[in-house]
């Protein structure tokens, strides 16, 4: 027979307590569609919810208010890779970090690591040039400086400004962030989209990581 909590060791009572407590919790949590109850996931979801409506539609404003918001770059990024053509960014990022350089005698080998990996024959990430800057920007090599891949980066950026720029602002990648809550929906509804919208969201920016 049961003799009472009493004639229970302390560290039972304690234990009975906690789990109580967290049971608690976590009902609570399951059953709430408020925003406030979602908060503790959110927090660990990217920080990409936290985008204003406004910074996502200057994004189809240019290409370059894009790519100079770093989780407009995160997305883009994202986009090229599901594409197969992520190379473009990344000569682009490259060739951006590279005029940061302030050691002259830096650039020369951050240069040929450059034109290595994204311009040469052989290049592992080959972006596409035309015959006439490729062989400008091979000639730079010889003596590189600060502005020896502008035209190449003038390029490529062109390039995407023209096609995947487009195609992204048409993508999942894109809409998913700008397309505001649809309305009316139920508390079910709600629930559903507000948790798919934030998964979505955290996805994309996370698969540049």
């Amino acid at each position: 027979m049961c003799k009472g909590l009493a004639a229970l060791p302390a560290t039972c009572l304690k234990s009975a307590k906690d789990m109580k407590h967290r049971l608690g919790f976590l009902l609570q949590k399951s059953d709430s569609c408020d925003y406030s109850s979602s908060q503790g996931r959110k927090e660990k979801l990217s920080s990409s919810q936290r985008l204003s409506q406004e910074e996502v539609r200057k994004w189809a404003e240019s290409l370059e208010n894009l790519i100079h918001h770093d989780r407009g770059l995160a997305a883009f990024r994202a986009f090229l890779k599901s594409e197969y053509s992520e190379e473009n960014i990344e000569f682009w990022v490259s060739c951006e970090e590279y005029k940061k350089t302030k050691s002259p005698a830096k650039l020369s080998p951050k240069a040929r690591k450059i034109y290595d990996e994204f311009i040469s024959v052989q290049a592992t990430k080959e972006v596409n040039l035309d015959s006439c800057t490729r062989e400008k920007t091979s000639h730079n090599m010889l003596e590189p400086t600060l502005s020896c891949f502008d035209e190449a980066q003038r390029k490529i950026f062109t390039l995407m400004e023209k096609d995947s720029y487009r195609r992204f602002l048409k993508s999942p990648y894109y809409l998913d962030l700008v397309s505001p809550p649809a309305a009316g929906c139920g508390p079910e509804n709600c629930k559903r989209n507000h948790t798919h919208s934030l998964d979505c969201n955290s996805n994309i920016i996370s698969q540049c990581a």
